[in-house]
């Protein structure tokens, strides 16, 4: 497959996205590398030794074979359809892309919870955050569930959106793949509690490296398409700049620090996991409180940046393959 067509399918494959989403009916190949995960989890805890050592191992093992099994396939899937059609690969690498990317679920997933702050009970808003957010959300109040799912939507731009669309477009779906494949490793064991701590170390650095990079342009890019989009985008970036570094991760904060600055509201602080309350540094000014209303400008700052992503990524790259 040449690049121009690689490229093509992973400008339709964006477009699927935005058009279809993720429908629960469709498999998904996160949900295989999932179970995959879980799968691998259970077998290499029975083998090494439960010591600090032997799940640090055991972790480093899960990784190379998580990244392996998940690039491997795609790559044999796209080429046994190449041996049958060039038009059957293209058609399997825009699928494939279609189904790494997240735009339009992470907003749809978002404005469950706008709806239910603006038509429902606090119960309802709750409920709906708590299935994007990992924080404990009994507690919150109505500004507080309205923050949360800003601050998903802002980090998530990062490796659900803008991060995927550079794996895609530098190596096709098998690298997209291979990105995708890390990113659900840490989502799923790559916390600092007393069962990942050394198992899912492995899987944390892994994700961490691989986001470096684009979590940076990430920020960069929110802060351009929020001129775009309406809203301040000098203050964006001045609050990039500021506080891009006040996350434990290092990777996390430059998207939020960018939409903070760009709506004037301000993210992050003390929030509860698992009943334990962290302190947390804050992200923005908050030149006024976070509002319902800031989900909705959050997501169109998320395809404002997905659009400017997607122009710089594929669609110049494509326009030069052509000459």
């Amino acid at each position: 497959m040449t690049l121009s067509m690689r490229l093509f399918a992973l400008l339709l494959g964006f477009c699927l996205d935005l058009i279809f989403g993720d429908p629960h009916w469709l498999p998904h190949p996160v949900r295989a590398i999932g179970a995959l995960i879980s799968l691998l989890e259970k077998g290499l805890r029975k083998i090494f030794p439960k010591s600090p050592s032997g799940e640090l191992l055991g972790g480093g093992v899960l990784v190379a074979l998580v990244l392996g099994v998940s690039t491997l396939f795609t790559w044999l899937v796209i080429r046994l359809c190449g041996q049958l059609s060039i038009w059957l690969a293209f058609a399997a690498e825009t699928l494939i892309c279609y189904q790494l990317l997240a735009t339009k679920s992470l907003r749809d997933e978002s404005m469950k919870v706008y709806r239910a702050l603006k038509d429902g009970t606090l119960q309802e808003a709750r409920r709906a955050v708590s299935m994007i957010v990992g924080r404990d959300t009994d507690a919150l109040d109505g500004t507080g569930v309205a923050k949360a799912a800003v601050e998903t939507v802002a980090e998530n731009a990062s490796d659900g959106v803008i991060a995927p669309l550079i794996f895609l477009a530098l190596g096709g779906a098998p690298l997209g793949m291979f990105y995708k494949a890390a990113n659900t490793m840490d989502s799923m064991v790559g916390y600092r509690n007393d069962r990942y701590l050394y198992f899912g170390r492995a899987a944390a650095r892994w994700d961490d490296v691989l986001n470096f990079i684009p979590a940076r342009l990430a920020g960069v890019l929110m802060c351009l398409a929020s001129a775009f989009a309406g809203f301040d985008g000098r203050n964006a970036l001045r609050i990039l700049r500021r506080d891009r570094k006040n996350h434990k991760s290092p990777n996390s904060a430059h998207t939020e620090a960018a939409a903070a600055g760009a709506l004037h509201i301000q993210l992050a602080g003390p929030a509860v996991y698992f009943g334990r309350r962290l302190e947390k540094p804050t992200i923005g000014d908050g030149d006024h409180p976070v509002e319902p209303l800031d989900i909705v400008r959050a997501n169109r700052l998320l395809y404002a940046t997905a659009f400017v992503s997607l122009v710089l990524f594929c669609g110049v790259p494509l326009i030069l393959s052509l000459f």
